[in-house]
Parts: structure tokens; C-alpha cells; sequence
């Protein structure tokens, strides 16, 4: 599968891959950073933003489609930086094709499986009938019924876009998203360790990384170290963007 990415930068190669529900969109900041140093590769994975959707949605595929980014791009070896379900996607190539990848840094997940965290979101995002919407103030006073939450309902409500005939409609796949939940919540693993630089960074406020989590971090990536952003929670990056840069760029441009 062809991704959708936007570039900006010049240097070493770095991919941004995004969460779930997230795009290379919530990455703009960042990316105009990091591209002081790097060419930077923000991307959507399948089924989100602009890139395609399909039926098949995990983390084998998702990977592929990161390695035949790299291909068409003509990059032997990246940095690649996930949050999230895009963590857990780069931790993937790590493992599968570990020649792909010079520098790790996985934000605010482990390579476990989790227990279904999002039933809510989805069933929020369900009950929107979103042709009936004329403007997305209105999309989203109903949408705070259901998710109070007012970041994560601008992060949702940045998948909405309008139809040839003006009419709301999601970029996302919402429906395959959904049938492949339990992939997204599964467990990363290979037949051999990750045996370069990588970095794993929590939020404090963020139990998605425990002290017992590092015996299996560990196993796969025997060279990770670990960084706390203090005061962040799970969205580290858009809570304390100027700390979490600032630990991301120390790491990736350390010998």
C-alpha cells in the first residue's frame, strides 16, 4: 500500500508515524522542529488521514507499508519515531526488518497487548450521522455528550472533511478500524532482537508503560533506554511538546 506523507527538512531521514485516530496532520509542529536536523516523513498510516483504506489492518502489514515507503523513497536506513499504535507499528519494522531502521523511539507504549480501551470512542463516533451536519461547531456540541474530553474530541474531529457535495464524511475507515481493533491492541514480537539504539518515552501521568513492562522491552530491544516527561500523560508529545522534543532530539543526534 502507497501512504500518504508530507516532508519537510533537510538531512538524515526521520519517519513520524502517528497514533490512533491521529494523522502526520497532528505532527506539524513537531516535524517543522525536527526538520532543522532531519528530512522528516510524517505519515499517515493505512486506514487514517489520506493514505488508503483496507480490510486488512495490523501491525505486519503496517510495517510493510512503512518498508515500501523507505523503497520508494530510495532510504536505505531511517530514524523512526511512534506514538502509540505508531509505536508499536515501528517496533514492528525494528523487529521484521531491522536494517530499515537506525534509531528507535517508541513513545508511550509497550510491545504488549492491551485490554480494549476506545469502546467508548467508537461508540461515540457511531452514533454520528454526519451528513445531517451543517457546520462542525454543531458536530461538536454532540460529540461532548459522549466525550468531554475537549482534546480528544479535536483530534477526532480532525479526521472530518466534506464530500464533493459539501456533506460531512470521515477520512478515517472508522468501520475497519473498528473490526481490527483487537490488532491494534495486540502484542509486538520477532524472531530476533532490535539490537540498535532505541528509546522508550512515558508520560508520568500515563500508566502505558510500567517498571514491569521493561523485562520485555528489554528482551526485544536490548539497547533501549527510557525517558519520563513529567506532568504529560499518554499524548506526551501535544502535553509537553518543548520537553519531549528536546529528549527526542538529545537521542537522535547523540553518537
Amino acid at each position: 500500500m502507497k501512504l500518504y506523507y508530507h516532508t519537510t527538512g533537510h538531512g538524515e531521514p526521520l519517519v513520524i508515524l502517528h497514533g490512533l485516530f491521529g494523522s502526520g496532520d497532528n505532527w506539524y509542529t513537531l516535524s517543522n522542529y525536527f526538520g532543522d536536523k532531519f528530512k522528516v516523513f510524517a505519515v499517515d498510516q493505512r486506514n487514517h488521514g489520506r493514505s488508503p483504506h483496507s480490510d486488512q489492518f495490523n501491525y505486519k502489514l503496517m510495517a510493510e507499508d512503512v518498508a515500501n515507503l523507505l523503497a520508494h523513497e530510495g532510504i536505505k536506513s531511517a530514524q523512526v519515531l511512534g506514538h502509540s499504535m505508531g509505536g508499536k507499528t515501528a517496533m514492528q519494522l525494528a523487529l521484521s526488518r531491522q536494517e530499515l531502521i537506525s534509531k528507535l523511539v517508541v513513545v508511550d507504549i509497550a510491545p504488549k497487548a492491551y485490554p480494549p480501551q476506545h469502546d467508548a470512542i467508537f461508540d461515540a463516533l457511531f452514533s454520528l450521522k454526519l451528513d445531517q451536519y451543517r457546520t462542525r461547531s454543531e458536530l461538536d456540541s454532540d460529540l461532548a455528550l459522549s466525550i468531554p474530553d475537549f482534546a480528544v474530541r479535536q483530534l477526532l474531529l480532525k479526521n472530518v472533511t466534506r464530500d464533493g457535495e459539501g456533506r460531512f464524511q470521515w477520512k478515517m475507515d472508522v468501520k475497519s478500524i473498528h473490526r481490527n481493533y483487537p490488532n491494534v491492541n495486540g502484542a509486538i514480537g520477532g524472531e530476533r532482537p532490535f539490537d540498535k539504539p532505541a528509546l522508550f518515552i512515558r508520560g508520568s501521568k500515563s500508566n502505558y508503560i510500567t517498571e514491569d513492562d521493561k523485562t520485555e522491552i528489554m528482551r526485544l530491544f536490548p539497547k533501549a533506554g527510557f525517558a519520563t516527561i513529567e506532568g504529560a500523560g499518554h499524548w506526551v508529545h501535544a502535553e509537553a511538546p518543548q520537553k519531549f522534543a528536546e529528549a527526542v532530539m538529545e537521542f537522535l543526534t547523540s553518537a
